[in-house]
């Protein structure tokens, strides 16, 4: 800068008493992050239950983090952000097409609306009130898939009738009969496979849906029911996906992608609520690209080396018995079951896993189901937490012994 621009500068600086502008010096943008957990005062733990929605899930990738910053800066139009969001989810799982929901309960809600109305846009006023519509109103099931999830699909008006043998499904198919629906998780319990269940759905001409919630690993689910002919498949997104918590994915025939869709999101149907903004839409695609493109044999050996430490270190304690298994099915990945004689180990399953979550640091195991054990999944560990929890466990084991 010249002599003479420097003092015209000096010139126009303000009067002695008044107050000088801020200067956006580089060093004010190195303020500390909030920590927002310990500012509201959460607990934070480690997850060695599994990707439940009562425990937040699972943790969302870098990548997909990265994603849901990057677009949260720019507009762009909901509808053609679903667009074209859902023809690359439909190319990666072999599905005619695709939207994102908000979670895979709203996939089945979105779906059994889409079924209902079509492209109507007067029935899709009248949901959920079927009766003088002229929509369809029953959806078959078998007894042992009416576990809780089905009443999603009551919210767009519909009576859920429930059999348990291929004849009796034969038998309550009528004019009223507008879905045949799987839940893939309880497919050991039901007497109806996917097979035979596709088969009775296409010789009547009646869509079939599944939900498979948490039912990746194995990668290949992620098309396998839509290569198998179900006309809808549903399935959350922020579970083994690492996707946004609050997504999921409605996928299957276009027609019917396309029925749900005008269902949902800026429309004022039944599921205007389940809105999904652009950065989950995004957000959700890159996780399942990223999903479908990780080293899964690597990733599986991992998870048996995680579940080899906590086992090592637990079953040495005297009166400890330890079973390493892999789910038939949902959180299908190498877990482990840890029993404990109790007149050596004086602890409940309940104390323990109050002891565990109590403890610091915190953590959180499977201790709900009815048998007196607990049991820890793995694949939601970070690096290096595998030998903390096995660590604590046996800590504690040891203390209830005798």
């Amino acid at each position: 800068m010249k002599r003479r621009q420097i003092l015209k500068s000096i010139s126009l600086l303000p009067l002695a008493g008044t107050t000088l502008p801020s200067i956006p010096f580089e060093a004010a943008a190195q303020t500390p992050k909030r920590d927002l957990f310990s500012e509201l005062g959460l607990r934070t733990f480690i997850n060695a239950a599994g990707t439940y929605t009562m425990l937040t899930g699972s943790l969302m990738t870098n990548e997909v983090v990265e994603a849901i910053n990057a677009v949260s800066k720019k507009y762009a139009q909901l509808d053609e952000v679903q667009d074209k969001v859902g023809a690359k989810i439909a190319a990666l799982c072999h599905a005619e097409a695709a939207t994102v929901t908000a979670g895979c309960w709203s996939a089945l809600v979105l779906g059994m609306a889409g079924v209902l109305t079509g492209m109507d846009p007067k029935k899709v006023a009248q949901l959920p009130f079927l009766e003088g519509t002229g929509m369809k109103s029953e959806v078959l099931l078998q007894k042992s898939h009416s576990v809780g999830y089905d009443h999603a699909l009551t919210n767009a008006g519909v009576k859920l009738i429930t059999i348990e043998t291929a004849d009796e499904l034969e038998r309550a198919i009528n004019e009223k009969t507008a879905m045949l629906w799987f839940l893939n998780r309880e497919a050991p319990k039901g007497k109806i496979q996917h097979e035979e269940w596709l088969s009775i759905s296409k010789k009547h001409n009646i869509p079939s849906m599944i939900d498979i919630a948490a039912d990746v690993p194995p990668v290949e689910n992620l098309w396998r029911f839509n290569d198998m002919g179900f006309d809808l498949v549903a399935i959350s997104g922020g579970k083994a996906l690492c996707g946004p918590q609050s997504a999921g994915i409605l996928m299957g025939k276009k027609a019917l992608v396309d029925g749900a869709k005008i269902n949902a999101s800026h429309r004022s149907g039944i599921a205007r609520g389940h809105k999904v903004n652009k950065e989950e839409i995004i957000g959700m695609y890159v996780a399942i690209d990223n999903y479908i493109k990780r080293d899964h044999a690597k990733e599986w050996k991992m998870w048996e080396e995680r579940v080899r430490v906590i086992d090592k270190a637990i079953k040495s304690v005297p009166g400890v018995t330890t079973e390493v298994f892999v789910p038939a099915i949902d959180n299908h990945v190498p877990s482990l079951r840890v029993s404990w004689d109790q007149e050596k180990v004086k602890i409940t399953k309940e104390k323990l896993a109050e002891n565990l979550r109590m403890g610091d640091p915190s953590i959180e195991v499977i201790s709900w189901e009815p048998d007196s054990m607990i049991r820890i999944n793995v694949f939601m560990l970070q690096n290096g937490e595998d030998k903390v929890v096995a660590g604590k466990i046996r800590e504690e084991l040891s203390k209830a012994s005798i």
